[in-house]
């Protein structure tokens, strides 16, 4: 019998190229996201028992493709069904309820990517305000939840789902076309897409959710797009410092979490098994940006993920420089997030007391965040004040996401004498 798990890791992992296809071929989003979610339930049916086929991905495309055709079929019997050249490939790849008995023919896995990248373009499309754009993006490519979006744009659920909803209806109703974008249109919409690649790698590296506190294949399907991005832009700086982020934070990886699955901050980890082929590439990228000589907040973000990188050991780390490169991302894109994230430098230059001026300011705006209330009751059990750091872990605790955020704070209300 097929894991379970597995079969769910595969749906998740195959939805982006999955979904692009089924749009390229219906060229509507109800349409495509009901034939996926049909192909995923007969998997979830005809898996466990009859073993996963060769390609799961071909099998979830010809499945959704031939339900979406049948509900097409149903709605309107007298309506032409789109032309669709994948049609004959795919009739004779797989006998449904078949697998190693059918001989599937592999599909073209660069035509999946160029698929995967137009329908980046197409949610991001400037008919839309760019919030929505990207919410639309992130719900439609990836299949993240309204709760993992609301996370990522640090907004409430209900607001996101209005956004996702409205985004959908404005879709609908202005007919807006889901061909591939051309030059000028892509270089219009390149900063939303790099927002989304940027905030599905969030989601894969500290998951809003679930059981999985690290969700890998969301970091690697926003590297692939990274990387296929630079492809089409391949002189773009922000691009290559976004590439370059993403590359030296999934290179902590195997690092990040202890055999437990307990979380090991940056300064604990064995950095010996760290991945010193993606911290190279990314290195690489980062210089390459930055000898450009126009930065942006990606660049400067893979500039500070770089400077940890060099680091042989925790000691050796240069918060100075770390200090100085939060500064200039302040000034270039202020953010509440990026002063906390700060406050972790200056609290290693110059004590709690002088971080904790920084972070207290900012409980209006990140009243709701998991790691604002974790660094500052850090800061405050630094100081000796346990009360107050017990109160802001057990709020930090109320706010944790995962089980292995979970089980840090608890470590900490530990340090901090409290009862849990």
């Amino acid at each position: 019998m097929t894991d379970t798990a597995w079969i769910a890791t595969t749906l998740t992992a195959s939805r982006p190229r999955a979904m692009a296809a089924l749009l390229r071929r219906f060229r509507e989003l109800d349409t495509a996201e009901e034939a996926f979610q049909e192909a995923c339930l007969r998997a979830l049916q005809h898996w466990p028992a009859g073993g996963p086929p060769r390609d799961p991905l071909a099998w979830l495309i010809f499945v959704g493709r031939n339900a979406g055709v049948d509900e097409l079929r149903r709605r309107s019997r007298h309506e032409p069904l789109p032309d669709d050249e994948d049609s004959d490939a795919l009739s004779h790849t797989l006998a449904f309820g078949d697998s190693e008995a059918s001989r599937i023919e592999q599909l073209d896995h660069a035509h999946y990517r160029d698929d995967v990248l137009r329908l980046l373009f197409v949610c991001c499309h400037p008919a839309l305000p760019l919030t929505q754009q990207i919410a639309l993006a992130l719900r439609i490519v990836s299949g993240l939840s309204v709760r993992e979006i609301a996370r990522a744009f640090l907004v409430g659920e209900s607001a996101m789902e209005q956004r996702i909803t409205r985004a959908r209806k404005h879709v609908a109703s202005a007919g807006i076309p889901f061909d591939t974008p051309g030059r000028r249109e892509r270089d219009e919409r390149l900063a939303a897409v790099c927002t989304t690649v940027y905030l599905l790698f969030n989601e894969g590296y500290a998951a809003s959710g679930g059981t999985e506190h690290v969700r890998a294949a969301l970091c690697e399907e926003a590297i692939r797009l990274a990387r296929l991005l630079l492809a089409l832009f391949p002189d773009e700086p922000e691009l290559m410092g976004l590439a370059a982020l993403l590359l030296l934070q999934h290179a902590r990886a195997g690092a990040r979490l202890d055999a437990g699955g307990l979380v090991v901050l940056l300064e604990d980890q064995n950095r010996a098994l760290w991945n010193r082929a993606l911290i190279g590439e990314g290195l690489a990228l980062a210089e390459a940006a930055l000898r450009q000589r126009r930065p942006g907040p990606y660049q400067l973000q893979a500039a500070i993920a770089g400077t940890h990188a060099q680091a042989a050991r925790a000691d050796d780390t240069d918060w100075g420089e770390i200090d100085r490169l939060y500064a200039a991302l302040e000034t270039l894109q202020p953010s509440p997030v990026v002063t906390l994230n700060r406050a972790v430098a200056v609290n290693k230059l110059h004590g709690p007391r002088v971080a904790l001026s920084l972070v207290e300011p900012l409980a209006d705006a990140l009243g709701g965040y998991f790691h604002f209330h974790g660094l500052r009751g850090a800061l405050l059990l630094q100081l000796g004040l346990g009360e107050e750091a017990r109160a802001a872990f057990a709020r930090a605790l109320a706010l944790a996401r995962t089980a292995a955020e979970a089980a840090h704070i608890r470590g900490m209300l530990d340090r901090a004498g409290a009862p849990h």
